[in-house]
Protein backbone atom coordinates (compact mmCIF):
# COMPACT_ATOMS: atom_id res chain seq x y z
CA UNK A 1 0.00 0.00 0.00
CA UNK A 2 2.36 2.57 -0.94
CA UNK A 3 -0.86 5.41 -0.55
CA UNK A 4 -1.39 4.03 2.27
CA UNK A 5 -0.48 7.60 4.42
CA UNK A 6 -3.03 9.45 2.14
CA UNK A 7 -6.06 7.77 3.35
CA UNK A 8 -8.11 8.68 6.72
CA UNK A 9 -9.78 6.43 8.91
CA UNK A 10 -12.80 6.36 6.71
CA UNK A 11 -10.68 5.77 3.44
CA UNK A 12 -9.40 2.43 4.59
CA UNK A 13 -11.90 1.70 5.93
CA UNK A 14 -13.76 1.90 2.41
CA UNK A 15 -11.21 0.52 1.10
CA UNK A 16 -11.17 -2.74 2.80
CA UNK A 17 -15.07 -3.07 2.41
CA UNK A 18 -14.76 -2.99 -1.08
CA UNK A 19 -12.34 -5.69 -0.86
CA UNK A 20 -9.29 -3.20 -2.92
CA UNK A 21 -6.75 -4.21 0.45
CA UNK A 22 -7.34 -6.62 3.00
CA UNK A 23 -6.96 -5.94 6.54
CA UNK A 24 -3.47 -7.57 7.13
CA UNK A 25 -1.78 -5.28 4.19
CA UNK A 26 -3.53 -2.20 5.99
CA UNK A 27 -1.84 -3.07 8.52
CA UNK A 28 1.38 -4.09 7.84
CA UNK A 29 1.77 -0.48 6.00
CA UNK A 30 1.21 0.77 9.19
CA UNK A 31 3.35 -1.28 10.85
CA UNK A 32 6.23 -0.85 7.96
CA UNK A 33 6.02 3.06 8.59
CA UNK A 34 6.05 3.00 12.12
CA UNK A 35 9.42 0.81 12.25
CA UNK A 36 10.61 3.24 9.71
CA UNK A 37 9.34 6.12 11.39
CA UNK A 38 9.81 5.51 14.73
CA UNK A 39 13.35 5.76 15.44
CA UNK A 40 13.56 9.08 14.11
CA UNK A 41 10.47 10.55 15.77
CA UNK A 42 10.42 8.40 19.56
CA UNK A 43 6.33 8.73 19.09
CA UNK A 44 5.93 5.39 20.17
CA UNK A 45 6.86 3.99 23.75
CA UNK A 46 5.42 -0.14 23.17
CA UNK A 47 4.41 -2.03 20.38
CA UNK A 48 2.48 -5.15 19.89
CA UNK A 49 2.82 -6.39 16.56
CA UNK A 50 1.96 -10.04 16.81
CA UNK A 51 -1.40 -9.36 19.08
CA UNK A 52 -2.33 -6.56 16.34
CA UNK A 53 -2.26 -9.10 13.35
CA UNK A 54 -3.89 -11.86 15.72
CA UNK A 55 -6.76 -9.15 15.78
CA UNK A 56 -6.76 -8.46 12.10
CA UNK A 57 -7.95 -11.99 12.30
CA UNK A 58 -10.76 -11.86 14.55
CA UNK A 59 -12.75 -8.74 13.96
CA UNK A 60 -14.92 -7.26 14.98
CA UNK A 61 -15.46 -6.99 10.93
CA UNK A 62 -18.87 -4.77 10.51
CA UNK A 63 -17.27 -1.12 12.61
CA UNK A 64 -17.08 1.86 10.80
CA UNK A 65 -13.21 1.92 11.30
CA UNK A 66 -13.42 -2.14 10.47
CA UNK A 67 -9.47 -2.67 9.82
CA UNK A 68 -7.95 0.65 10.25
CA UNK A 69 -4.69 0.12 12.28
CA UNK A 70 -5.03 2.46 15.66
CA UNK A 71 -2.61 3.90 18.33
CA UNK A 72 -3.83 4.44 22.55
CA UNK A 73 -2.07 7.08 24.20
CA UNK A 74 0.12 5.54 27.42
CA UNK A 75 -2.46 7.70 30.06
CA UNK A 76 -5.66 6.56 30.75
CA UNK A 77 -6.75 4.27 27.86
CA UNK A 78 -5.97 0.54 28.96
CA UNK A 79 -5.60 -2.29 27.09
CA UNK A 80 -6.33 -5.29 28.87
CA UNK A 81 -2.50 -7.21 28.76
CA UNK A 82 -0.26 -4.43 27.64
CA UNK A 83 1.93 -2.34 29.71
CA UNK A 84 1.14 1.05 30.78
CA UNK A 85 3.57 3.53 32.17
CA UNK A 86 1.73 7.27 31.48
CA UNK A 87 5.35 8.45 31.09
CA UNK A 88 6.72 7.50 34.31
CA UNK A 89 9.93 5.72 35.51
CA UNK A 90 7.65 4.84 38.38
CA UNK A 91 5.11 3.21 36.83
CA UNK A 92 4.20 -0.13 35.06
CA UNK A 93 1.67 -1.48 35.23
CA UNK A 94 -0.50 -4.05 33.32
CA UNK A 95 -4.25 -3.96 33.70
CA UNK A 96 -6.79 -6.87 33.24
CA UNK A 97 -9.13 -5.12 31.78
CA UNK A 98 -9.86 -2.34 28.77
CA UNK A 99 -10.96 1.04 29.98
CA UNK A 100 -14.61 1.46 28.97
CA UNK A 101 -13.55 4.00 26.19
CA UNK A 102 -10.83 1.42 24.58
CA UNK A 103 -13.64 -0.89 24.74
CA UNK A 104 -15.91 1.23 22.74
CA UNK A 105 -12.84 2.06 20.12
CA UNK A 106 -12.44 -1.62 19.71
CA UNK A 107 -15.74 -2.22 18.62
CA UNK A 108 -15.83 -0.33 16.02
CA UNK A 109 -12.77 -2.47 14.23
CA UNK A 110 -9.93 -0.43 14.51
CA UNK A 111 -6.58 -2.41 15.29
CA UNK A 112 -4.27 -0.67 18.05
CA UNK A 113 -0.73 -2.01 17.84
CA UNK A 114 0.84 0.44 20.37
CA UNK A 115 1.33 2.52 22.66
CA UNK A 116 2.08 6.48 22.22
CA UNK A 117 4.33 8.97 24.40
CA UNK A 118 2.67 11.09 26.70
CA UNK A 119 4.94 13.09 29.67
CA UNK A 120 4.59 12.14 33.18
CA UNK A 121 0.82 11.34 34.06
CA UNK A 122 -0.36 14.30 31.42
CA UNK A 123 1.13 16.74 33.41
CA UNK A 124 2.93 19.48 30.71
CA UNK A 125 2.13 20.18 27.39
CA UNK A 126 5.21 18.74 25.86
CA UNK A 127 6.16 15.25 25.20
CA UNK A 128 9.20 15.33 26.67
CA UNK A 129 9.17 12.17 29.57
CA UNK A 130 12.50 11.55 31.40
CA UNK A 131 11.28 7.82 30.94
CA UNK A 132 11.62 7.76 27.45
CA UNK A 133 13.12 10.62 25.93
CA UNK A 134 11.37 13.64 23.68
CA UNK A 135 8.70 13.14 20.95
CA UNK A 136 10.11 14.94 17.51
CA UNK A 137 7.87 17.44 15.63
CA UNK A 138 7.12 15.68 11.79
CA UNK A 139 7.05 19.15 10.56
CA UNK A 140 11.03 19.96 12.55
CA UNK A 141 12.87 17.18 14.93
CA UNK A 142 14.23 18.94 17.45
CA UNK A 143 11.05 21.00 18.03
CA UNK A 144 7.80 19.81 20.88
CA UNK A 145 4.98 17.73 19.62
CA UNK A 146 2.84 19.38 22.20
CA UNK A 147 1.39 17.24 25.07
CA UNK A 148 0.19 15.47 26.65
CA UNK A 149 -1.36 13.59 24.15
CA UNK A 150 2.10 14.42 21.61
CA UNK A 151 2.75 10.95 20.72
CA UNK A 152 -0.82 10.67 19.12
CA UNK A 153 -1.06 13.71 17.44
CA UNK A 154 2.84 12.98 16.04
CA UNK A 155 1.89 9.48 15.10
CA UNK A 156 -1.06 10.72 13.31
CA UNK A 157 0.98 13.80 11.73
CA UNK A 158 3.68 11.60 10.23
CA UNK A 159 1.25 9.00 8.81
CA UNK A 160 1.65 6.06 10.98
CA UNK A 161 -2.18 5.86 11.71
CA UNK A 162 -4.93 7.79 10.71
CA UNK A 163 -5.99 8.07 14.25
CA UNK A 164 -4.95 7.83 17.55
CA UNK A 165 -7.08 7.82 20.71
CA UNK A 166 -5.76 10.89 23.36
CA UNK A 167 -7.17 12.65 26.15
CA UNK A 168 -7.68 16.31 27.37
CA UNK A 169 -7.74 18.16 30.86
CA UNK A 170 -6.02 21.05 29.74
CA UNK A 171 -5.13 21.25 26.35
CA UNK A 172 -3.71 18.02 25.58
CA UNK A 173 -5.99 16.88 22.91
CA UNK A 174 -6.15 20.45 21.41
CA UNK A 175 -2.38 21.81 22.09
CA UNK A 176 -0.60 18.63 20.47
CA UNK A 177 -3.24 18.87 17.67
CA UNK A 178 -2.19 22.61 17.05
CA UNK A 179 1.54 21.64 17.02
CA UNK A 180 1.54 19.19 14.56
CA UNK A 181 -0.85 20.26 12.10
CA UNK A 182 -3.83 18.09 12.51
CA UNK A 183 -7.58 17.81 14.20
CA UNK A 184 -8.16 17.57 17.86
CA UNK A 185 -11.37 17.96 19.05
CA UNK A 186 -12.56 17.45 22.76
CA UNK A 187 -15.98 16.45 23.53
CA UNK A 188 -18.00 18.26 25.92
CA UNK A 189 -17.80 17.22 29.55
CA UNK A 190 -19.13 13.33 30.33
CA UNK A 191 -19.67 12.71 26.56
CA UNK A 192 -16.98 10.13 26.26
CA UNK A 193 -16.02 7.81 28.75
CA UNK A 194 -13.97 7.78 31.47
CA UNK A 195 -14.32 4.43 33.51
CA UNK A 196 -13.84 2.14 35.03
CA UNK A 197 -10.70 3.05 36.25
CA UNK A 198 -11.51 6.80 36.87
CA UNK A 199 -15.10 8.64 37.84
CA UNK A 200 -14.31 12.32 37.54
CA UNK A 201 -10.93 12.81 36.99
CA UNK A 202 -9.35 16.24 37.37
CA UNK A 203 -13.04 16.94 38.82
CA UNK A 204 -14.68 16.91 35.43
CA UNK A 205 -11.75 18.58 33.45
CA UNK A 206 -10.70 15.12 31.64
CA UNK A 207 -12.42 14.08 27.96
CA UNK A 208 -11.00 11.64 25.99
CA UNK A 209 -11.62 10.88 22.29
CA UNK A 210 -8.99 10.83 18.82
CA UNK A 211 -6.75 12.71 17.01
CA UNK A 212 -7.16 12.56 13.49
CA UNK A 213 -6.34 13.97 10.07
CA UNK A 214 -9.76 14.73 8.56
CA UNK A 215 -12.73 15.78 10.40
CA UNK A 216 -14.73 13.58 9.26
CA UNK A 217 -12.81 10.75 11.16
CA UNK A 218 -13.25 12.65 14.83
CA UNK A 219 -17.00 12.82 14.20
CA UNK A 220 -17.49 9.50 13.14
CA UNK A 221 -15.72 8.06 15.70
CA UNK A 222 -17.91 10.73 18.30
CA UNK A 223 -20.65 9.31 17.07
CA UNK A 224 -19.52 5.83 17.69
CA UNK A 225 -18.20 5.62 21.05
CA UNK A 226 -20.01 8.73 23.07
CA UNK A 227 -23.11 8.19 25.58
CA UNK A 228 -23.84 7.12 29.14
CA UNK A 229 -21.88 4.75 30.95
CA UNK A 230 -22.43 2.61 34.01
CA UNK A 231 -21.66 4.14 37.62
CA UNK A 232 -20.36 7.37 36.02
CA UNK A 233 -20.28 11.29 38.19
CA UNK A 234 -22.85 12.91 34.34
CA UNK A 235 -25.47 11.25 32.94
CA UNK A 236 -25.05 13.10 29.14
CA UNK A 237 -27.46 11.19 26.49
CA UNK A 238 -25.97 11.10 22.94
CA UNK A 239 -26.18 14.07 21.02
CA UNK A 240 -29.62 14.59 19.43
CA UNK A 241 -27.93 15.20 16.09
CA UNK A 242 -24.54 12.67 13.87
CA UNK A 243 -21.17 14.61 14.60
CA UNK A 244 -20.53 13.34 11.00
CA UNK A 245 -23.93 14.46 9.26
CA UNK A 246 -23.38 17.55 10.73
CA UNK A 247 -19.68 17.94 8.69
CA UNK A 248 -21.51 17.62 5.69
CA UNK A 249 -23.97 20.56 6.35
CA UNK A 250 -23.53 23.98 6.03
CA UNK A 251 -24.33 25.33 9.23
CA UNK A 252 -25.56 29.01 8.08
CA UNK A 253 -23.91 32.54 9.40
CA UNK A 254 -22.85 31.85 12.67
CA UNK A 255 -22.12 34.48 15.74
CA UNK A 256 -18.43 34.12 15.76
CA UNK A 257 -16.68 35.81 18.79
CA UNK A 258 -13.11 36.12 18.02
CA UNK A 259 -10.41 36.79 20.70
CA UNK A 260 -6.56 37.25 21.32
CA UNK A 261 -6.45 37.88 24.82
CA UNK A 262 -5.19 34.66 26.51
CA UNK A 263 -6.84 33.90 30.26
CA UNK A 264 -3.70 33.85 31.67
CA UNK A 265 -0.95 36.67 31.96
CA UNK A 266 1.38 36.07 29.00
CA UNK A 267 1.89 37.63 25.22
CA UNK A 268 0.86 36.35 21.89
CA UNK A 269 3.63 35.68 19.22
CA UNK A 270 2.47 38.05 16.16
CA UNK A 271 1.98 34.25 14.00
CA UNK A 272 -0.61 33.76 16.62
CA UNK A 273 -1.94 36.66 15.89
CA UNK A 274 -1.49 36.15 11.65
CA UNK A 275 -3.43 33.04 12.06
CA UNK A 276 -6.23 34.29 13.82
CA UNK A 277 -6.49 37.32 11.24
CA UNK A 278 -6.29 34.84 8.29
CA UNK A 279 -8.81 32.71 9.88
CA UNK A 280 -11.04 35.58 10.51
CA UNK A 281 -10.66 36.78 7.05
CA UNK A 282 -11.87 33.08 5.85
CA UNK A 283 -15.18 33.14 7.99
CA UNK A 284 -15.90 36.17 6.96
CA UNK A 285 -15.95 35.24 2.93
CA UNK A 286 -18.16 32.22 4.02
CA UNK A 287 -20.83 34.20 5.68
CA UNK A 288 -20.32 34.59 9.23
CA UNK A 289 -20.71 37.20 11.65
CA UNK A 290 -17.22 37.64 13.11
CA UNK A 291 -16.42 40.31 16.14
CA UNK A 292 -14.25 41.16 18.61
CA UNK A 293 -15.25 39.75 22.03
CA UNK A 294 -13.51 39.23 25.03
CA UNK A 295 -15.16 36.46 27.96
CA UNK A 296 -15.29 38.53 31.52
CA UNK A 297 -13.02 35.79 33.31
CA UNK A 298 -11.13 36.89 36.32
CA UNK A 299 -8.15 36.31 35.36
CA UNK A 300 -6.03 36.82 38.20
CA UNK A 301 -7.27 34.10 40.35
CA UNK A 302 -8.05 32.01 37.06
CA UNK A 303 -4.84 30.15 37.11
CA UNK A 304 -4.13 29.58 40.77
CA UNK A 305 -7.95 27.95 41.07
CA UNK A 306 -6.61 25.60 37.76
CA UNK A 307 -3.44 24.31 39.39
CA UNK A 308 -5.06 23.97 42.67
CA UNK A 309 -7.33 21.28 41.69
CA UNK A 310 -4.56 19.88 39.60
CA UNK A 311 -2.53 20.15 42.21
CA UNK A 312 -4.78 18.20 44.26
CA UNK A 313 -5.40 15.58 41.90
CA UNK A 314 -1.60 15.22 41.62
CA UNK A 315 -0.93 14.65 45.59
CA UNK A 316 -3.42 11.79 45.27
CA UNK A 317 -1.99 10.23 42.24
CA UNK A 318 2.05 10.46 43.91
CA UNK A 319 0.14 8.85 46.96
CA UNK A 320 -1.28 6.23 45.39
CA UNK A 321 2.72 5.45 43.52
CA UNK A 322 4.34 5.43 47.15
CA UNK A 323 1.58 3.05 48.27
CA UNK A 324 2.20 0.50 45.15
CA UNK A 325 5.95 1.52 44.91
CA UNK A 326 7.02 2.85 47.99
CA UNK A 327 9.50 5.46 48.04
CA UNK A 328 11.63 3.97 46.02
CA UNK A 329 9.32 5.01 43.53
CA UNK A 330 8.23 8.44 44.42
CA UNK A 331 12.71 8.93 44.27
CA UNK A 332 11.62 7.98 39.98
CA UNK A 333 9.22 10.94 39.38
CA UNK A 334 10.43 13.73 37.47
CA UNK A 335 10.62 16.96 40.09
CA UNK A 336 7.86 19.05 38.73
CA UNK A 337 5.50 15.94 39.60
CA UNK A 338 7.00 15.67 43.22
CA UNK A 339 6.99 19.40 43.30
CA UNK A 340 3.15 19.25 42.36
CA UNK A 341 2.11 16.95 44.65
CA UNK A 342 4.05 18.83 47.80
CA UNK A 343 1.68 21.91 47.00
CA UNK A 344 -1.43 19.34 46.37
CA UNK A 345 -0.48 18.30 50.21
CA UNK A 346 0.16 21.25 51.84
CA UNK A 347 -3.38 22.66 50.56
CA UNK A 348 -6.23 22.37 52.74
CA UNK A 349 -9.75 21.30 51.79
CA UNK A 350 -11.13 24.92 51.78
CA UNK A 351 -8.74 25.73 48.94
CA UNK A 352 -9.89 23.13 47.30
CA UNK A 353 -13.08 23.88 47.79
CA UNK A 354 -12.70 28.08 46.98
CA UNK A 355 -10.91 26.63 43.19
CA UNK A 356 -13.67 24.88 42.92
CA UNK A 357 -16.17 27.77 43.49
CA UNK A 358 -13.66 29.81 40.97
CA UNK A 359 -14.73 27.25 38.37
CA UNK A 360 -17.57 27.83 38.51
CA UNK A 361 -17.83 31.47 38.23
CA UNK A 362 -16.14 30.93 35.21
CA UNK A 363 -18.79 28.03 33.78
CA UNK A 364 -21.38 30.49 34.51
CA UNK A 365 -19.48 33.28 32.40
CA UNK A 366 -18.93 31.45 29.76
CA UNK A 367 -22.48 30.11 29.92
CA UNK A 368 -23.68 33.41 29.28
CA UNK A 369 -21.35 33.91 26.93
CA UNK A 370 -22.67 31.62 24.78
CA UNK A 371 -26.13 32.67 24.67
CA UNK A 372 -24.88 35.54 22.47
CA UNK A 373 -22.02 33.72 20.52
CA UNK A 374 -22.43 30.27 18.71
CA UNK A 375 -18.61 29.98 18.76
CA UNK A 376 -15.80 31.29 20.34
CA UNK A 377 -12.52 31.63 18.12
CA UNK A 378 -8.91 31.72 19.56
CA UNK A 379 -5.45 30.80 18.68
CA UNK A 380 -4.80 27.09 20.09
CA UNK A 381 -1.57 28.22 20.69
CA UNK A 382 0.00 31.41 22.02
CA UNK A 383 2.96 31.05 19.64
CA UNK A 384 4.86 28.28 17.56
CA UNK A 385 5.60 25.18 18.76
CA UNK A 386 8.97 25.28 20.97
CA UNK A 387 12.43 23.81 20.59
CA UNK A 388 13.00 20.66 22.75
CA UNK A 389 14.44 21.75 26.26
CA UNK A 390 12.46 24.98 26.69
CA UNK A 391 9.26 23.86 28.43
CA UNK A 392 10.68 21.36 31.00
CA UNK A 393 12.82 22.84 33.91
CA UNK A 394 16.29 23.04 34.06
CA UNK A 395 18.48 21.23 35.82
CA UNK A 396 18.85 23.91 38.39
CA UNK A 397 14.87 25.10 38.39
CA UNK A 398 14.87 21.31 38.87
CA UNK A 399 16.64 21.33 42.04
CA UNK A 400 14.90 24.15 43.59
CA UNK A 401 11.79 21.63 42.68
CA UNK A 402 12.93 18.77 44.43
CA UNK A 403 13.76 20.85 47.60
CA UNK A 404 10.59 22.93 47.73
CA UNK A 405 9.13 19.05 47.48
CA UNK A 406 9.89 18.67 51.10
CA UNK A 407 9.16 22.13 52.25
CA UNK A 408 6.24 21.97 55.18
CA UNK A 409 4.95 25.32 54.14
CA UNK A 410 4.19 24.50 50.21
CA UNK A 411 1.43 26.17 50.34
CA UNK A 412 3.28 29.71 50.76
CA UNK A 413 4.82 28.81 47.34
CA UNK A 414 1.23 28.79 45.62
CA UNK A 415 0.65 32.25 47.52
CA UNK A 416 3.55 34.32 47.24
CA UNK A 417 4.03 33.40 43.00
CA UNK A 418 6.91 31.32 43.29
CA UNK A 419 4.66 27.83 41.71
CA UNK A 420 3.15 30.46 39.12
CA UNK A 421 6.78 31.35 38.36
CA UNK A 422 7.94 27.57 37.80
CA UNK A 423 4.50 26.76 36.20
CA UNK A 424 4.35 29.40 33.47
CA UNK A 425 6.21 27.77 30.92
CA UNK A 426 3.14 25.32 31.22
CA UNK A 427 0.17 27.71 31.83
CA UNK A 428 1.10 30.27 30.20
CA UNK A 429 0.64 28.05 26.89
CA UNK A 430 -2.31 26.69 27.62
CA UNK A 431 -3.83 30.13 27.80
CA UNK A 432 -6.39 29.66 25.48
CA UNK A 433 -7.18 25.90 25.96
CA UNK A 434 -7.73 25.43 30.03
CA UNK A 435 -10.91 27.07 29.48
CA UNK A 436 -12.95 24.28 27.73
CA UNK A 437 -11.48 22.12 30.89
CA UNK A 438 -13.03 24.11 33.07
CA UNK A 439 -16.51 24.71 31.75
CA UNK A 440 -16.72 21.19 30.06
CA UNK A 441 -17.35 22.73 26.85
CA UNK A 442 -16.21 21.08 23.42
CA UNK A 443 -13.70 22.77 21.37
CA UNK A 444 -11.72 21.39 18.51
CA UNK A 445 -7.72 22.58 17.25
CA UNK A 446 -7.99 22.56 13.28
CA UNK A 447 -4.83 23.42 11.19
CA UNK A 448 -5.46 26.42 9.41
CA UNK A 449 -2.38 28.43 10.36
CA UNK A 450 1.99 27.52 9.27
CA UNK A 451 4.68 29.65 10.00
CA UNK A 452 7.05 30.77 7.47
CA UNK A 453 9.37 28.24 9.02
CA UNK A 454 6.99 25.40 7.84
CA UNK A 455 5.55 24.89 11.57
CA UNK A 456 1.83 24.06 12.47
CA UNK A 457 -0.05 26.36 14.81
CA UNK A 458 -3.32 25.19 15.18
CA UNK A 459 -6.59 27.59 15.54
CA UNK A 460 -9.14 26.92 18.51
CA UNK A 461 -13.05 26.93 17.86
CA UNK A 462 -14.89 26.51 21.21
CA UNK A 463 -18.90 26.15 21.32
CA UNK A 464 -21.45 25.84 24.46
CA UNK A 465 -21.79 22.14 26.38
CA UNK A 466 -23.81 20.09 24.00
CA UNK A 467 -22.75 21.91 21.06
CA UNK A 468 -20.34 19.19 19.53
CA UNK A 469 -22.39 19.05 16.44
CA UNK A 470 -21.79 22.54 15.77
CA UNK A 471 -18.54 22.71 15.74
CA UNK A 472 -18.19 19.69 13.51
CA UNK A 473 -20.28 21.06 10.94
CA UNK A 474 -18.40 24.56 11.16
CA UNK A 475 -14.76 22.39 10.84
CA UNK A 476 -16.17 20.71 7.63
CA UNK A 477 -16.85 24.10 5.91
CA UNK A 478 -13.68 25.18 6.96
CA UNK A 479 -11.96 21.89 5.51
CA UNK A 480 -13.68 22.50 2.31
CA UNK A 481 -12.69 25.92 2.27
CA UNK A 482 -9.05 25.34 3.01
CA UNK A 483 -7.99 21.76 2.75
CA UNK A 484 -5.23 20.51 4.44
CA UNK A 485 -5.12 17.01 3.46
CA UNK A 486 -2.46 17.55 0.79
CA UNK A 487 -0.23 19.34 3.36
CA UNK A 488 1.90 16.73 4.95
CA UNK A 489 5.40 16.66 6.97
CA UNK A 490 7.87 15.23 4.39
CA UNK A 491 9.43 12.11 5.93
Amino acid sequence: MKEYAAYDGMGLADLIRKGDVSRAEVLEAALARAERLNPRLNVIVHMFKERARQMVQEGPHNGPFSGVPFLLKDLMDNFAGEPISMGSRAVREIPADHSELVSRYLATGVIPFGKTSTPEFGLTITTEPKAFGPAHNPWKEGFSTGGSSGGSAAAVAAGIVPMASANDGGGSIRFPAACCGVVGFKPSRGLTPVGPEFGEPWEGAVSGHVITRSVRDSAAMLDAVSGPETGAAYRVSRLDRSCLAACEEVPGSLRIAVSSRPMVKTGVDEEARKGLSKTVHLLQSMGHCVDEADPAVDRSRFWKDYLTVVCGHTAALVYRVKQKGGMVAVRKLEPATRNMAALGRSLSAMDFVRAKEGWHSVQLEMGRFFEKWDVLLTPSLIGPPARHGVIPPSAVEEALLVAGSWLPGSRVLLQSGLARFFAAPTLSRMAFTICGNITGQPGISLPLHWTDEGLPLGMLFTAAMGRDATLFSLAGQLERAAPWADRRPRL
